[in-house]
């Protein structure tokens, strides 16, 4: 009944109803959790192995159900949700062993802990065991934590972008995986790490690997799931938008991207005008805007994911730009537009834009849903610092046509 057990080392089970009284269900461990509100939790279930009863005590299906970390927790899983983990050859299984060493390493914040844990089962593993995260927690939190959290100025944090982006112009046509784990080891969480985990997934895909994913299931009361969008696009489909301004609510305008030829890693849309990579983040954009690496939107959505992006944008008349901003996947809803009614993430980002005329405030949210394989709706709001507003714009799917 999407449940998960925790079983005492001395625990006698003869029968299935015996889980409910010799053992401790995972809600309950997480309810007490809340009652003792503690200001953050962090729990990680090394514990997802084959059924140990055999034919005995029967289970519907192997691994952990998948379950959304409470408000101010970080849930971990040795692996995906429905999965099994492997036992190692050493004293730990291979997730603890990695986890060991993740932790270890001084001044890393805790989301970076496990996204390299990730990588590296992941590679030891052949891709048959992906540990999994869900996370509700506001704050970073260090095993290790620097001496003194400072903040950095924007004259650094300008020189770390460059060094970054730099890094990335060079690898993310990479043909080969090493240069992807490279960079994702030293920047888990960088600002093309979506970018380049999804490289490196088609990389391994296309090498043989055959990762294991989350079983998960709309049924399942305890989680709002997970969902990776559909990269599969085909010539000749499209999708319609109009925009309306969110003050007026007059229409400003309609427009359809239709798909006219696809490469290894871009879609081009209407004779090229339009480009944009396999997620759907602007490469190019009328009237000929270029853009360097951004990712507004990623290959997997579940509720409580975080991630970050910068970019830069080339105007063709020499001028550009910089925007960055912070994104998280905040609820699961129903979204209803002129195209038809979708269950949808719904995604909110916070950040700024730099342009010749000054920097001025982001805020975006937007809503994506599996079987459409671009943006349902999206709201953006640009304002002064002072808090003057300087537009507010809705984008509305009005049709789409898929293969």
């Amino acid at each position: 009944a999407w449940r998960n057990y925790l079983i005492p080392v001395d625990a006698l089970l003869d029968k299935l109803a015996d889980l409910q009284t010799k053992t401790i269900e995972l809600n309950s461990l997480l309810a007490g959790l809340k009652h003792a509100k503690n200001r953050m939790n962090i729990i990680i279930l090394d514990a997802c192995r084959d059924n140990p009863f055999g034919t005995r005590l029967p289970i519907e299906q192997p691994g952990l159900s998948q379950f959304d970390a409470p408000p101010g927790s970080l849930l971990a899983y040795a692996t995906a949700p429905g999965n099994t983990a492997s036992d190692g050859d050493g004293v730990n299984g291979l997730y603890t062993e990695s986890l060991l060493r993740e932790m270890k390493v001084p001044e890393t914040r805790i989301e970076d802990v496990f996204k390299r844990v990730r990588l590296a089962v992941r590679r030891r593993s052949d891709g048959q065991q992906i540990p999994w995260e869900s996370t509700s927690l506001d704050d970073d939190f260090y095993f290790l934590p620097p001496q003194q959290l400072r903040r950095q100025s924007e004259i650094e944090l300008e020189r770390l972008f460059n060094e970054e982006l730099a890094l990335w112009q060079t690898i993310r046509l990479a043909q080969e995986p090493a240069p992807l784990e490279s960079y994702l080891r030293r920047y888990p969480s960088g600002k093309f790490s979506e970018l380049a985990q999804f490289r490196l997934d088609r990389l391994l895909k296309a090498r043989g690997e055959k990762a294991i994913v989350v079983q998960a299931a709309k049924d399942n009361p305890f989680s709002k799931g997970s969902a990776r969008v559909d990269t599969q696009f085909k010539v000749g489909e499209r999708w319609s938008y109009r925009e309306i301004d969110l003050f007026t609510k007059l229409e400003l305008r309609r427009f359809t991207n239709r798909v006219s030829a696809i490469t290894e890693s871009e879609v081009l849309f209407n004779d090229g005008s339009l480009v944009t990579d396999l997620l759907g983040n602007f490469i190019k954009r009328p009237p000929g805007w270029q853009y360097t690496g951004a990712q507004f939107y990623i290959q997997e959505y579940a509720l409580g994911k975080r991630w970050s992006t910068r970019f830069r944008v080339l105007t063709p008349n020499g001028f550009d730009s910089e925007t960055e901003i912070d994104f998280r996947v905040v609820e699961r809803e129903e979204i209803t537009v002129p195209a038809g009614t979708f269950t949808a993430y719904r995604v909110e980002g916070d950040g700024w834009g730099r342009a010749p005329r000054g920097v001025v405030k982001l805020r975006v949210v937007y809503w994506v849903a599996p079987e459409i394989k671009r943006v349902v709706a999206s709201d953006t709001k640009r304002s002064h610092f002072s808090g003057s507003v300087l537009n507010n714009e809705r984008l509305e799917l009005t049709a789409c046509t898929q293969f």
